[in-house]
């Protein structure tokens, strides 16, 4: 290896700056302190899953969109089990989700909360219900 160290040919840099429109309408430099306000653009949302059961059926599927928090709703008086289950083949096989290793997204009870963020484009979900007694209410949306 040379012992040559291995320099710019210049001996500067050009110093330039990249801006944005603030409120007011004035220029807004970019800087560590003031980042590129940037976002995604969120699509529609899709169609919602939801229905009621008094009998154990599989629901679905729901195509969600990539990259957003899926929330699932269970209401009503009911017993039985309500399982999370994910396909990437158009529901030929729909498989149980799980988290490190073990058993994740099944409820027993009723429950308004985020479960999945989805990141594969042609991953559906479909809820396996399991009815003991009563009637589940069920919504999965975005």
């Amino acid at each position: 290896m040379p012992s040559i160290p291995l320099i710019s040919p210049a001996g500067y840099a050009p110093k330039f700056a990249i801006a944005f429109g603030n409120a007011t309408g004035g220029a807004e430099t970019v800087a560590l302190d003031n980042p590129l306000p940037v976002a995604f653009a969120a699509g529609a949302a899709p169609a919602a899953l939801a229905g009621s059961t008094a009998a154990s059926t599989t629901a679905g599927p729901f195509a969600p969109a990539a990259g957003r928090a899926i929330v699932l709703t269970l209401s009503g008086t009911w017993t039985g089990q309500v399982q999370l289950l994910r396909s990437v083949d158009g529901g030929a096989t729909r498989l149980p989700v799980t988290a490190a290793g073990q058993a994740y997204g099944a409820y027993s009870q009723n429950v308004c909360e985020p479960i999945w963020e989805e990141s594969e484009a042609a991953a559906t979900l479909y809820l396996g219900i399991t009815v003991t007694s009563g009637t589940v209410n069920y919504r999965v949306g975005q």
